[in-house]
């Protein structure tokens, strides 16, 4: 370094000039170009530097794979160029230093760069390169892992072989087709003894799960008296597993209850609203006589989109100015039932009274609405006469 400058010999050298500005092929802006003929912003916006980046990386491996370039194009129109140029220099560094032989293996390399590892997946799995890693269940694990845990260190192996049994229930219910728990279930279900742990061990000074009784499971759901239904569903079952895995003594919820208030719990508007639907409703000319009606009738009577689509002429009552809600039309199948009971009442009647037997043959009211049953009353008759028995009364 020469003492007189305090520079060393490459900084005392004057630098190369810049480039003189030039029109961008693009935009036709004359400015200082950066790559391909274009200016910065339209360089950076450019997918031409996503094929460059991947034509680079290729020439730079020895054995470089042959879906590379289609990974590049799989890349364009689906991410800005610079995070596809950056995913591409990520997966660059894992070609050159995993130097992973299959796709499969190349997942588990780049699981960490979720970006790049979903873009990836999504691209070998549509290619038929490789299959999709069970990513959901990983998390899962990991997350019933974490609850496991928190839990204090005493406590803790009777919850491991809680959270075995209930993801091996889920996985049996999943081979068997029926509708196996999620994982925010099971969670759910670990969260709740793990606070209940923590409970014990702070505030009653317990370490063992048979020394547990109804008294600290009313004290922990007193404490959380907004959560006493959620933490109790999980307590039962843990308490349920173990009492058959004779952790516990006695199961210290079977008495304990959570009543909920059977009271509506959907959003509702605010006041002012409703104050300016009520006006709306109930002075405004121009609405319409129909939205008026079934606007008022669930502002003020609480009438349910059922109840008003079940109304029907018999509920309004035009004398009194009375209608009436909360009706329930009768199911097609009850209605069936009452129509063949009395069809085979009246059958009944026709063969064991022959009085009755014109009124039956003048009947038409069948269970499928085929007219006369004089055929089915003669048969009836002659099976009467003949010391059998008739059609059954009750159907």
């Amino acid at each position: 370094m020469p003492s007189g400058t305090g520079y060393c010999g490459s900084c005392s050298r004057p630098g190369r000039p810049p480039n003189p500005d030039t029109t961008c092929v693009d935009c036709g802006r004359v400015t200082r170009l950066t790559g391909a003929g274009r200016c910065r912003p339209r360089w950076e916006r450019s997918p031409h530097r996503i094929t460059v980046r991947a034509a680079n990386i290729a020439e730079a491996l020895v054995d470089p794979p042959s879906w590379l370039g289609g990974f590049a194009a799989y890349l364009v129109g689906r991410h800005h160029p610079s995070r596809a140029c950056a995913m591409l220099t990520c997966l660059g560094k894992h070609l050159i230093d995993d130097a992973p032989v299959h796709p499969q293996a190349l997942l588990d390399a780049v699981a960490a760069d979720v970006p790049l590892a979903r873009a990836l997946e999504d691209f070998l799995t549509a290619s038929k390169l490789a299959l999709p890693p069970d990513r959901d269940e990983r998390r899962a694990a990991a997350r019933r892992q974490s609850r496991i845990d928190a839990m204090p260190a005493p406590l803790r192996p009777a919850v491991t072989g809680f959270a075995a049994h209930l993801v091996a229930g889920r996985e049996r219910a999943r081979r068997a087709g029926t509708d196996p728990r999620g994982h925010a279930t099971l969670e759910a279900r670990l969260t709740a003894v793990r606070d209940f742990a923590r409970f014990l061990t702070a505030r009653r000074g317990k370490t063992d799960w048979a020394t547990v009784d109804v008294g600290d499971v009313e004290a922990f759901l007193h404490a959380h008296p907004e959560r006493r239904t959620f933490y109790l569903t999980g307590l039962r079952q843990f308490c349920r597993y173990g009492m058959r895995h004779r952790l516990l003594l006695i199961d210290p919820t079977a008495t304990v209850r959570a009543p909920q208030a059977m009271a509506f719990r959907g959003p509702t508007l605010p006041g002012d609203r409703q104050r300016e639907l009520f006006r709306r409703w109930s002075t405004d000319p121009d609405v319409h006589p129909h939205e008026a009606f079934v606007g008022l009738a669930a502002f003020l009577h609480g009438a349910t989109t059922q109840d008003l689509q079940h109304l029907t002429d018999d509920d309004i009552d035009h004398d009194q100015r009375r209608i009436t809600l909360g009706r329930r039309p009768d199911r097609p199948r009850r209605a069936v039932g009452r129509r063949r009971r009395a069809h085979h009442q009246r059958h009944h009647r026709a063969a064991h009274h022959p009085e009755y037997r014109e009124e039956a043959d003048r009947g038409t009211d069948t269970p499928g609405g085929a007219g006369p049953c004089t055929t089915v009353v003669t048969g009836a008759v002659v099976r009467d006469r003949a010391g059998g028995r008739g059609p059954h009364s009750g159907f």
